[in-house]
């Protein structure tokens, strides 16, 4: 039982911070590869929201949120913009370009010693029991909530909303959308603002559990694999993938090796690779792109 219960955790991670690879290739077909640091930088703007509203810890997330948010709008209309046209190798390695400069923002604004936002904040992670044998943190058990209910609204959003099927528009067929008056600057800068907030929320909660560290980075490009194998632009796919890739991890750690845990998520996307390159769910035509 325990088993479950840290598969259906560790999969709740991976499947929130690979929602967000997926919404940004899904809208503007570019592979984000600063997604782990924008989900660093989530985990570091709680930390600091924290301590800016202390003894409100309600509104010290909140702003969190909203922050997380800003920054992904901020970093398409500072930065990814102007790729809009360019070949897509170049807006991987913009992005490639945007980790590493964040990465040595936060080094020198935080320094590298371990934090606790959920101290800061005043909140407890206290244990519940989950049957008779397995038990789960509090943040754990809110990690796997707040997966479930991103996952709901985002399909929601993108089958029902305006906003929502003009983002499906764009990413099927972005010259077409133009010409329909759909202002794709507008979306694209939506999708990475969705995309960082999932992912900062992921972090958060991350950081909230277990502590934030420089090494947080680690666990947003774990979840990279999860979206390849699900398919890179499929939400369903993503979660099917994050639930294979944390119960191969799960398993090993539990029967072979604890050392394997950062290896077997790549080691089941080249298996992929080679079997069904454009993974479970992922549109056959588009893994030119990848």
């Amino acid at each position: 039982m325990q088993l479950a219960v840290n598969i259906a955790v560790l999969a709740a991670i991976y499947a929130l911070i690979s929602c967000g690879y997926v919404l940004i290739y899904r809208a503007t077909r570019v592979l984000s590869l600063a997604h782990g640091e924008l989900m660093m930088l989530g985990a570091y703007g709680l930390y600091a929201t924290a301590s800016l509203f202390s003894g409100h810890p309600v509104a010290a997330v909140a702003a969190a949120g909203v922050l997380a948010l800003a920054v992904g709008v901020l970093v398409y209309f500072a930065l990814m913009w102007r790729m809009t046209g360019e070949s897509v190798l170049a807006a991987v390695l913009a992005t490639i370009a945007l980790g590493i400069l964040l990465r040595g923002l936060m080094a020198l604004a935080f320094g590298t010693q371990t934090r606790h936002p959920l101290a800061e904040l005043g909140w407890t992670n206290a244990s519940i029991a989950v049957g008779e044998d397995a038990f789960v943190s509090g943040v754990g058990l809110v990690l796997v909530l707040a997966t479930a209910a991103v996952y709901g609204l985002l399909f929601a959003f993108l089958r029902f909303t305006r906003w929502g099927i003009r983002m499906r528009a764009a990413g099927q067929n972005p010259l077409l959308a133009a010409q329909r008056g759909i202002g794709l600057h507008g979306i694209y800068a939506l999708a990475w603002g969705l995309a960082t907030f999932t992912g900062g929320l992921a972090g958060m909660l991350i950081a909230s559990d277990a502590g934030l560290e420089s090494t947080m980075v680690v666990i947003g490009l774990k979840a990279f694999p999860a979206a390849l194998v699900g398919g890179l632009d499929s939400l369903a796919g993503a979660l099917l993938g994050s639930i294979v890739i944390a119960a191969a991890e799960v398993l090993m750690v539990h029967h072979v090796d604890p050392l394997l845990s950062d290896v077997v998520p790549f080691f089941i996307l080249l298996a992929m690779l080679i079997v069904r390159p454009w993974g479970f769910f992922g549109s056959r035509e588009e893994l030119d792109r990848v």
